[in-house]
């Protein structure tokens, strides 16, 4: 669990505009580990409700035989980017994390970049 939570705090601390991060089980759409501003953003249901989106996507992808897995998920709000990142290494099937950033101070593309080396760092 210390691992997790040195992850989500570096994600906080070193990507522009994080607003909140979660590392989250999408078999259960429980979180695992959170940290953020809980004022901004109920990190625990947006777990739950995104849990629903990669289910689906990946449903999609199997239904039309998409070879390939997704590396990642951005949902662009007025005021926010969410991004959604499945974690692909040892022991790592079956959780995503999930990450807000505030759309006004974010670089995306930095964001994008630190959250997928924080994804291949990150043991479960």
């Amino acid at each position: 669990m210390a691992q997790m939570e040195t992850a989500l705090a570096d994600a906080m601390s070193t990507i522009e505009g994080a607003v909140g991060v979660a590392l989250v089980d999408y078999t259960s759409g429980m979180a695992l580990a959170t940290l953020g501003d809980n004022q901004a953003l109920d990190l625990n249901i947006a777990a739950a409700g995104n849990t629903d989106v990669v289910r689906a996507k990946m449903r999609t992808m199997e239904m039309l035989e998409l070879q390939g897995s997704i590396e990642d998920m951005l949902i662009t709000l007025t005021a926010q980017y969410h991004i959604i990142r499945p974690v692909t290494g040892k022991n790592g099937g079956g959780l995503f994390l999930y990450l807000v950033l505030d759309r006004k101070r974010a670089n995306l593309a930095l964001a994008r970049h630190r959250l997928a080396r924080l994804e291949a760092d990150l043991e479960v």
